[in-house]
């Protein structure tokens, strides 16, 4: 799939969310439990339709383990990455590394402001309004990144070909 299908299948995805939450003043946990009663719902019917057309499935979903080593390689990661920035956070707290404490206030300020912003933004319109939009935003930034690329390729074959 390329840009473009990705782009307009957020976008599909993201109006039907908006619509459940904001249109029928539903919540996104009862967007949730809908999706998972559909999926539920579905396979259970598969699951009997296969089972009376005597159909075998080749993956057991059952059947599906992780291995040992693989589960301890993944907490050790996130083990090591919050220790990371447990320590980074700590050292510019201190105050010893005055660059890093510098940069580290730049961004709280950044986060508190733009809080604050999202926060009076919030009084005027609901948040998924807001959300939705960015959505959009995000969707058209991806359409016009494709279409720019998918306009550089026809613009470099043109040429070549007036050049031979």
């Amino acid at each position: 799939m390329g840009e473009m299908g990705k782009a307009i299948g957020l976008l599909i995805s993201g109006t039907l969310v908006y619509h459940h939450c904001a249109n029928r003043n539903a919540t996104l946990l009862s967007l949730f439990s809908d999706v998972l009663i559909v999926l539920l719902s579905s396979l259970a019917i598969l699951g009997l339709l296969f089972r009376q057309l005597n159909v075998s499935v080749p993956v057991d979903p059952l059947e599906w383990q992780i291995s040992q080593d693989t589960a301890s390689n993944i907490f050790a990661r996130l083990a090591n990455t919050v220790g990371a920035a447990e320590s980074v956070l700590r050292v510019a707290a201190t105050g010893h590394d005055k660059r890093l404490f510098l940069k580290a206030s730049s961004v709280f300020f950044f986060v508190v402001i733009s809080l604050y912003f999202l926060a009076a933004l919030g009084r005027i319109i609901s948040g998924m309004t807001i959300a939705y939009a960015g959505l959009c935003l995000f969707c058209l930034y991806m359409a016009c990144q494709n279409s720019q690329s998918t306009g550089n390729s026809v613009l470099n074959r043109t040429n070549r070909e007036t050049s031979e």
